[in-house]
């Protein structure tokens, strides 16, 4: 397996990042993950440009995308695999014991791990802890994921895939890796980006393919809509069968199925849409 770091391939058993570097010490560092089938990425270009704004907001310097561009290429080439996870992870780099950057520059770390297709439906808990629409990080996505881990922990207890955060507000936000939608009356919802989820690349796609509206979502929306799914780069359009206690039989349901052949239809036509 051969990883891209400080420039060039290395194999993974001896790349290795400085003890020192403040993506490990603090999390003061950035990442995407891309679908990559057969060696081809999917939705790069929308994915470089959410690293660029993620770098921004976090007070890095802009990324090289023409160097991550061809890291990306590098290490699909020297690993083939039918699917993968391709991971561009971009830290602040060498750094002192605390939250002040240091004046090494940046690293760059580009990766990738196979994976296989997710089921067509899966099952979602709600965790008492809450997304903050307004912290200094809302909207960006970086590697201070702990608290993810955390609730991701708490699904996996429970027999779930993933876990559903609502925001100090008491509304529907996201999910630990992952955007959801809801469908009302026959009409697809999903909470707006002020409701302080990530702006999903896979999301953003949906939004635009099959017309789901923004919509101010109360989190116990979960518990009277009709159908809900979930959104990420890996399960694309995924159904949900359990929410907590609550069964959705069939799922997944007839706008949901639609919109999962939808985005199928669309990402084959165009990989970089």
């Amino acid at each position: 397996m051969k990883i891209w770091l400080d420039g060039g391939l290395q194999d993974i058993e001896s790349a290795r990042v400085s003890v020192f570097d403040h993506g490990l010490t603090v999390g003061d560092g950035i990442f995407e993950t891309v679908k990559a089938v057969d060696g081809r990425p999917f939705a790069l270009t929308r994915h470089l440009d959410r690293l660029t704004r993620s770098a921004r907001g976090l007070g890095l310097p802009d990324p090289d995308l023409d160097e991550v561009r061809r890291a990306c290429t590098a290490v699909l080439e020297a690993n083939p695999m039918p699917l993968g996870r391709l991971r561009i992870t971009y830290t602040g780099g060498h750094g002192p014991l605390g939250s002040d950057r240091g004046e090494h520059g940046t690293t760059l770390v580009v990766a990738l791990g196979e994976t296989s297709r997710r089921p067509d439906s899966t099952a979602v808990v709600t965790v008492p802890w809450t997304r903050n629409e307004r912290g200094a990080l809302t909207g960006l996505k970086t590697t201070s994921y702990a608290e993810n881990v955390v609730a991701l922990a708490r699904a996996r207890e429970r027999d779930a895939s993933e876990a559903l955060f609502g925001n100090t507000v008491g509304q529907l936000c996201e999910g630990t890796g992952s955007n959801v939608f809801v469908v009302l009356d026959g009409e697809i919802h999903t909470p707006p980006l002020a409701s302080g989820c990530l702006a999903g690349i896979t999301r953003a796609l949906v939004v635009e393919w099959t017309g789901a509206k923004e919509t101010d979502l109360p989190l116990d929306v979960l518990q009277r809509a009709d159908e809900i799914f979930l959104t990420s780069t890996l399960r694309d359009v995924q159904a949900v069968h359990r929410v907590d206690d609550r069964e959705l039989p069939g799922a997944p349901g007839p706008v949901t199925a639609k919109a999962m052949r939808i985005f199928d239809e669309r990402s084959a036509a165009d990989l970089d849409p």
